[in-house]
């Protein structure tokens, strides 16, 4: 097989000014093979660059944010030492927040990862390291009896507050005992106030009322205070009226002659 059909089998192009005992393939190209943009420090500073995700909560010492456990970065990957054979790496990544410079080394003494500079680990306590004080521990009595009197009152203490906690959890257990029906009849309300906001809208819009202007409900007090309003006839005002006009003088009343 020829050099061209070599070539074509490996499906490359070797261009004719390159020279293979010289430089790679990829060096010619200004490229950096399958790792591509993100091994452009791995020549000259041994960096390459990868996404790291936070072993564990760390506060940021920029602007105090929290960043939680498993947020990604993509961070500066470089050898730094060594443990006996282990390597020791060193992360470099910038904080989301305010781009403050979080590094963070490998320990391969301790197993672990140890926060250099830039932010500082969240303290977590689980219930097994909660240390339970009593606040009047100094004011208890040092005698055998008075120890006896105060453990009696603890237990009559821890009794009560057990009954409590039993008819606490029943009165819980009879009011979401029957859940579903409470939700349908809450359900049920919330449909019949709104259909009857919709009614009182529809009336104002009717009534040619300004849409700032909202119907309260309509009470037993309000219709009978609505039937007890007198407005009058307007036809018998307006005969009145004009009978007393015709009985006045031209003059008005004052001109008039006794």
């Amino acid at each position: 097989m020829s050099s061209l059909a070599a070539a074509r089998a490996d499906n490359f192009y070797n261009p004719p000014d390159w020279d293979p005992n010289k430089e790679s393939r990829n060096k010619y190209h200004n490229s950096h093979g399958a790792l591509g943009n993100r091994a452009r420090k791995l020549e000259k500073e041994g960096i390459l660059i990868i996404r790291f995700e936070m072993p564990f909560p760390v506060w940021c010492a920029g602007c105090g944010h929290l960043i939680g456990k498993g947020v990604r970065f993509n961070a500066e990957k470089k050898k730094i030492g060594k443990y006996h054979s282990t390597t020791v790496w060193s992360f470099c990544m910038k904080a989301p927040c305010c781009k403050e410079v979080i590094e963070v080394h490998t320990d391969p003494k301790n197993a672990e990862y140890v926060i250099v500079r830039g932010a500082k680990k969240k303290v977590e306590y689980s219930g097994e390291d909660a240390v339970v004080v009593d606040p009047k521990a100094g004011d208890r009595p040092k005698d055998a009896i008075g120890r006896l009197e105060v453990a009696e009152i603890d237990k009559r203490a821890a009794e009560d507050g057990l009954t409590q906690i039993m008819d606490l959890k029943e009165q819980s257990y009879h009011r979401y005992k029957d859940d579903v029906d409470r939700n349908r009849s809450l359900r049920r309300t919330m449909r019949q106030a709104r259909r009857e906001e919709q009614q009182r809208t529809a009336r104002r819009d009717a009534l040619g009322l300004s849409k700032n202007i909202q119907l309260l409900p309509e009470t037993k007090m309000d219709r009978l205070r609505a039937s007890a309003v007198e407005f009058g006839s307007v036809k018998s005002n307006w005969k009145k009226k004009r009978k007393s006009i015709k009985s006045e003088g031209i003059f008005g009343k004052k001109y008039q002659q006794k």
